[in-house]
């Protein structure tokens, strides 16, 4: 997801010409790069020797009219795995994926964002050890770990900026607890920095809205060359996809539309310490405390879904309401980033607060502005930032720029 190319004729660069299917044999690399039939096979013959390249079933060029058909190469999605989690604020997901981001082993359970970085990472990497164990992969098989967070992510850095519902998490350094609480948990080390897990392997962060659009956008929308999610739970936040890559701003502060301020809520808290945030107004927290007061006791915002599939008429309304809330934000996040898809995703994305948002959305936007926009909810489900965490992993490590740094043994840790 960084986007470098590297060495236009390096090891790295032709990895990516074949991981995204512009160039599959030998051939074809030789044609899309310039590069000497002998070049390309030393380049391929580095990545084949670090097991990152596979040979398919061979395939017959374009207009071939006979003779051998060349091999397809392929990248190797089974050579390592990832290791990733998606945080909420009261439960997270972590997870075993091979390259092209299948769940291989995977673990739900509470867990409170609250409880501070220390605690949340520390029982992250003891999943982590254990899912390992449960499905039989050794840890020498890991390449790096992905955390999808409830937060502003500055992901140069990878730690969590001023979130709003992540109290102490603020300039932590997630990196390097995450790897020591994994290494103390695999290898048992003490302390954990003696351990080369801790010292060796990458780790990325990003928030979880951006990763939830950048899986859903690659697996459902490939072709959609602006897509935007927006993501309504506990709080609410967009993530936004442009061109096949996530479009963060510049310190990772894009798509916070949850702190946008609605005019006619001044009395509205949010948890920022700003009144009339639309997460005060629309999220759901903010659902759950209006039904409590309304007799149907919610926490959060897992608990307003568990009333909307019950059928609660009164959690129904709301939802409807809260998706009016949204979609009057909507309107000028869709004429102003003209995206292809507008996805809703989070525990409130059902029809009631599905058609709230098509009711503002349509109502108030330029008819060119929705002429060929579709409103869809998620694909991938619960499992879309797990995914998402993944595969930031992959492109990450496998970017032409650190793929040659790996080849050469210098590249710098996540």
């Amino acid at each position: 997801m960084t986007g470098t190319t590297g060495n236009q004729s390096s090891a790295g660069h032709l990895l990516q010409l074949i991981r995204d299917g512009r160039a599959t044999t030998r051939g074809a690399l030789q044609r899309v790069t310039g590069l000497s039939r002998s070049t390309v096979g030393h380049r391929l013959d580095q990545l084949f020797a670090a097991g990152w390249l596979r040979e398919g079933e061979a395939a017959g060029a374009p207009g071939s009219t006979g003779g051998r058909p060349s091999a397809r190469l392929e990248f190797d999605a089974g050579h390592a795995v990832v290791l990733a989690a998606d945080l909420g604020t009261r439960h997270a997901t972590a997870g075993v994926l091979d390259l092209a981001g299948n769940v291989l082993a995977e673990r739900s359970g509470r867990m409170l964002i609250g409880d501070g970085p220390e605690q949340v990472l520390d029982r992250l990497g003891q999943w982590f050890a254990e899912l390992l164990k449960e499905h039989g992969t050794d840890p020498a098989r890991v390449c790096g770990i992905g955390l999808s967070v409830p937060g502003p992510v500055d992901v140069g850095s990878g730690t969590v900026v001023q979130p709003p519902i992540m109290p102490g998490w603020d300039g932590h350094p997630l990196r390097a607890r995450m790897r020591d609480a994994y290494a103390a948990h695999v290898t048992g080390a003490a302390p954990p920095s003696a351990s080369p897990v801790s010292s060796a392997l990458p780790v990325f962060v990003d928030n979880d809205a951006n990763l939830m659009a950048y899986a859903e956008q690659r697996v459902g929308y490939p072709d959609c060359a602006a897509f935007l999610l927006v993501k309504v739970a506990t709080g609410i936040g967009a993530g936004v996809v442009v061109d096949g890559r996530p479009y963060r701003g510049i310190d990772g502060g894009a798509g916070d539309i949850g702190h946008i301020r609605l005019a006619d809520c001044p009395e509205a808290l949010c948890m920022c310490g700003n009144h009339g945030c639309l997460a005060a107004v629309a999220s759901g927290r903010a659902l759950a405390e209006q039904l409590s007061a309304a007799g149907g006791p919610a926490a959060s915002g897992s608990d307003v879904r568990d009333q909307l599939a019950a059928g609660r008429p009164e959690a129904v309304r709301l939802a409807r309401e809260a998706g009016r809330r949204v979609g009057e934000v909507l309107v000028t996040v869709v004429t102003l980033l003209n995206p292809g898809v507008l996805m809703i995703a989070g525990d409130l994305a059902g029809t009631p607060f599905l058609t709230g948002v098509r009711e503002l959305l349509y109502q108030r936007a330029m008819p060119r502005t929705t002429a060929h926009l579709q409103v869809v909810t998620s694909r991938l489900g619960e499992r879309a930032g797990l995914i998402g965490a993944a595969l930031m992993v992959v492109d990450e490590l496998y970017a032409p720029t650190r793929a040659d740094a790996r080849l050469t043994g210098t590249a710098p840790n996540g």
